[in-house]
């Protein structure tokens, strides 16, 4: 009831509500610095991470997997004799079979290609190759510059004793 005698400094529609606002103002202004020394405020959602303790679960349920397979395995090996299964040496002799096998047929092959006879004859590209020279010369409107030693007949006009064709001597 202390709100009934209460005489603001400025006018106001709730002498209520301007008592409360202008006592907590003089209380603000009363009350002393502090220094806040407890921790701050803890949220589980931030300290339990929930993705961690999922993969850490996953991981965990792979390894005890495996270990129900190794263990299935050593348990087969005490029933049984113990042999060890050798897929893998088997793999390996079978590679080098067919690695054994390649080289043998690369062998081969190789001795027919040494024994045949070459399909082609130099001769016969030079022959052709004048023949050509001869067509170009014949069906072009401006004399063509010869980069060769050679004119359209044949005759070699290279004055060191070399042929620019076979850098041989030259036989035409």
């Amino acid at each position: 009831m202390a709100h009934l005698a209460y005489q603001p400094a400025q006018p106001c529609v709730s002498r209520l509500l301007q008592y409360k606002w202008d006592k907590s103002a003089y209380n603000m202004h009363r009350m002393k610095a502090t220094i806040n020394s407890n921790p701050p405020k803890t949220y589980n959602h931030l300290l339990v991470k929930k993705k961690k303790q999922k993969l850490e679960e996953e991981r965990i349920g792979t390894i005890k997997r495996d270990n129900n397979i190794l263990l299935g395995k050593i348990s087969h090996i005490m029933r049984t004799t113990g042999s060890i299964d050798n897929r893998k040496d088997q793999a390996i002799k079978r590679k080098q079979l067919e690695l054994l096998r390649i080289t043998v047929e690369n062998r081969r092959t190789e001795e027919r290609l040494r024994r045949c006879a070459p399909s082609y004859s130099v001769q016969r590209w030079r022959d052709d190759w004048r023949e050509t020279l001869r067509l170009t010369e014949a069906i072009s409107r401006y004399p063509q510059v010869m980069t060769s030693c050679h004119d359209t007949q044949g005759s070699c006009h290279n004055t060191q004793g070399t042929c620019c064709d076979t850098r041989e001597s030259c036989s035409l």
